[in-house]
């Protein structure tokens, strides 16, 4: 006899409730897209849970502005996480971002209320189509980041960080050997911001694109290139020995090896590591790979150079992953900040005297950059910054007036953007 007990869901209806789980573990429970996405998603497979990652990711961007839609028109605000304020945005980001048609839309989220307001959501939806409902130009950031950001940085800063966040970032290529970039933008298409960099607009699939398989390059956010370029070429003479700290999954690491670098890279995470030993093995480069809490580890001697890439509360790349603005908390900023020091200052005594130190954060927090480089010069007579030059960065990135780096939204703004991050180089005298 046929089980009727758990008849399939209508098409499209578990992809949505994948959003919902995605939508819920940010919200909620804290976690980050990407770690929520295995479980979230395990229902699904393929292009659907592509399309549940890309209707989460639409609404983290536009949260603020879908949730001033919803207000409008109900009578009494619903709770911020009830069930049916998540399947309203669900469906207004799939009409207003995805192109979704409004009947495919608000019909494959009403089950997710099931025992709940249906009558509630469809009519909400009903009169925001109605109404011709249009999100405004300029996502508006949560209020949080919005103080935050604008005591910082001020006011353009938060307009940059809105437009910013309205769209998917372009793809930023590191071209192993920085003399074929040409070649490979003839193959590939798109514009180079400096040697060894590419950026394409629309692509096709990073495996499936040509030079890939043979590790001819790897993706990487300009501004995430930076910390690695800033120790140049190894020493022609036996070629230096650098330490990549909080390496995984390996980016920069790639850099360092491209560049003549001996380098051992150390990195906590089994599964990042994991991620790092599959780079090495595309691009065909070594790295000797540490797999180690570096408050606990030691190297056996000092090091020519160290890359410190710390972790942080990574508000630096919002653009590609939203879900930061809504889940990073004065706590966490104030938790990693305090990492960080220990890690800054544990490294800084594996620098061999006359050797260089590169400090690096994806954050847009001060407190993650500019405090902390403070705070260690303030504590390591031993150390002196090293100005960074124009000419070691791509036309409208600038060296700071104590010759760090601080990369903004709003930067690079016309040819797509680029990630937020603080970047130092330190000589140890």
């Amino acid at each position: 006899m046929p089980d009727y007990t758990h008849a399939p869901e209508p098409l499209g209806v578990p992809t949505r409730r994948a959003a919902l789980r995605l939508l819920d573990a940010v919200l909620r429970r804290g976690e980050s897209l990407e770690s929520a996405l295995p479980a979230a998603t395990r229902a699904i497979h393929g292009p659907d849970r592509g399309l549940a990652h890309a209707i989460a990711a639409e609404t983290l961007r536009r949260l603020p502005d879908l949730d001033a839609m919803i207000d409008s028109v109900t009578k009494t605000n619903l709770p911020d996480d009830a069930k049916a304020r998540m399947a309203l945005r669900i469906a207004l980001v799939q009409v207003l971002i995805l192109g979704t048609p409004s009947h495919a839309a608000i019909s494959t989220v009403l089950p997710l209320v099931d025992g709940g307001p249906r009558k509630l959501v469809h009519g909400v939806f009903g009169t925001l189509f109605r109404a011709n409902m249009l999100l405004p130009e300029v996502p508006t950031l949560p209020a949080p980041v919005e103080l935050r950001w604008e005591a910082a940085w001020g006011e353009e800063m938060v307009d940059a960080a809105g437009r910013a966040i309205a769209a998917p970032p372009p793809l930023d290529l590191t071209i192993a050997d920085p003399a074929e970039t040409e070649g490979w933008r003839e193959k590939l298409g798109g514009e180079s911001f400096m040697p060894g960099h590419l950026r394409l607009g629309d692509h096709d699939s990073v495996p499936d694109m040509a030079g890939f398989g043979d590790g001819a390059w790897w993706v990487q956010d300009i501004a995430a290139s930076l910390p690695a370029r800033l120790l140049g070429k190894a020493p022609s003479e036996g070629g230096g020995h650098v330490l990549d700290l909080c390496a995984a999954p390996g980016g920069k690491t790639l850099q360092l090896a491209a560049a003549g670098w001996t380098v051992t890279s150390v990195d906590n995470s089994q599964s990042r590591i994991k991620r790092l030993r599959e780079n090495l093995y595309r691009t065909h480069l070594k790295s000797e790979v540490v797999n180690a809490d570096i408050l606990e580890w030691a190297p056996t001697e000092p090091a020519d150079a160290i890359l410190i890439d710390a972790p942080c509360s990574a508000t630096g790349i919002f653009r590609r992953h939203p879900d930061v603005l809504h889940r990073v908390r004065p706590s966490i900023i104030a938790e990693t900040a305090a990492l960080q020091a220990r890690i800054f200052a544990r490294a800084a005594d594996w620098v061999k005297p006359g050797g260089t130190l590169v400090y690096a954060t994806c954050s847009l927090e001060p407190s993650e950059g500019e405090a902390q480089l403070d705070a260690f010069l303030a504590a390591r007579s031993d150390y002196t910054i090293v100005p960074v030059e124009q000419a070691e960065l791509p036309a409208g990135i600038t060296p700071t007036e104590a010759g760090t780096v601080r990369t903004l939204p709003g930067m690079l703004a016309e040819q797509g953007g680029c990630d937020g991050f603080f970047i130092a180089r330190l000589k140890r005298s």
